[in-house]
């Protein structure tokens, strides 16, 4: 019976559809509110960044989920997405990297899970389940 649900490619197909699934509408909300490409970009020039960095959270966002969707080179888009992570968790999440809500759970649970679901994928590879497997 436990034999039966050893299926790495389906858990690799599961694992790239519920990271990018979950991911994608995040920047799609970015890319239909301009206003939140703006803010991001005023916060990346508060740390002394250049603002058309912000643009990157459309590569991290919307490019790189569509990327894992489908299958297509999902190393290199959970690369995109665990880095578009990082940025964010270091510009806007610093201060709650050691909170806990109230409920006993991780401040940054959503950070931490599209992170390391991501890196998951850099060394997993999408699976035989995609358009082109890696």
């Amino acid at each position: 019976m436990l034999h039966a649900l050893h299926n790495d490619a389906l858990g690799k197909l599961i694992l790239r559809l519920t990271v990018a699934g979950l991911l994608l509408p995040h920047g799609l909300t970015k890319l239909l509110n301009p206003g939140s490409l703006t803010w991001i970009g005023n916060t990346l020039a508060g740390q002394g960044l250049p603002t058309v960095l912000a643009y990157g959270v459309l590569v991290g966002e919307v490019v790189a989920p569509l990327m894992a969707l489908v299958g297509w080179r999902s190393r290199v888009a959970g690369l995109l997405m665990a880095a578009n992570m990082v940025v964010a968790i270091f510009l806007v999440h610093m201060g709650e990297v050691t909170a806990f809500k109230d409920n006993g759970g991780w401040a940054l649970e959503l950070q931490g899970f599209f992170l390391f679901g991501a890196l998951a994928l850099v060394f997993l590879g999408s699976g035989r389940m995609a358009w082109r497997p890696d």
